[in-house]
């Protein structure tokens, strides 16, 4: 931008600053919005790359404290408020409930155990499906078996462990999914 329409720009805009803060305060309903919004919108007027004279440089100006309002406006909206941050405080005050903390504990142990129960190639099938998350055919690859084999250890295997931690066991892949498998609970 030619020196000249710049400093014609900043000279406006620090003439009618008062202007624009009034008109941008009932715009936005906030004294501190239009107070962040003309600071942006100078920096923004300082770095401007106009080549040629504006029509109408005041609604120029103006419209560029508006942009910035609103850029500001839609930025602020992807953080949350403090009623939300208030809830994450609470929902995490739930979470660190000691006796969930040692129920919690105790579970994971109980899947060790049941775990370490199993064959050592149906544990690693297990631990490779459900921890590593593993395709099938990667683990049938690693172990030299058929993916239908894979299938079945992996079944056996989570039989076992729901068993042991007194839950049902529910497929949710394949033939069969969506159901329980019967446990008896005797």
């Amino acid at each position: 931008m030619p020196d000249s329409i710049k400093a014609s720009l900043r000279a406006l805009f620090l003439a009618r600053y008062a202007q624009f803060r009034k008109h941008l305060q009932i715009r936005l309903g906030s004294e501190d919005l239009a107070n962040d919004a003309l600071q942006e919108a100078y920096l923004r007027v300082e770095s401007a790359n106009v080549r040629s004279a504006v029509r109408f440089p005041s609604a120029y100006l103006f419209r560029i404290a508006l942009n910035v309002a609103e850029d500001q406006r839609k930025s602020n909206s992807r953080l949350l408020s403090v009623g939300e941050v208030e809830a994450l405080y609470d929902m995490a005050d739930e979470m660190a409930d000691p006796a969930r903390g040692a129920e919690a504990r105790s579970e994971l142990e109980a899947l060790e155990r049941a775990l370490a129960e199993l064959p050592r190639r149906r544990r690693a099938i297990v631990l490779a499906a459900r921890v590593d998350e593993m395709p099938h055919k990667e683990i049938a690859a690693r172990y030299g078996v058929s993916a239908r084999t894979v299938e079945k250890e992996l079944r056996a295997g989570l039989e076992h462990c729901c068993e042991r931690l007194g839950r049902d066991f529910i497929q949710r892949f394949g033939p069969g999914a969506g159901k329980q498998s019967e446990r008896d609970d005797s």
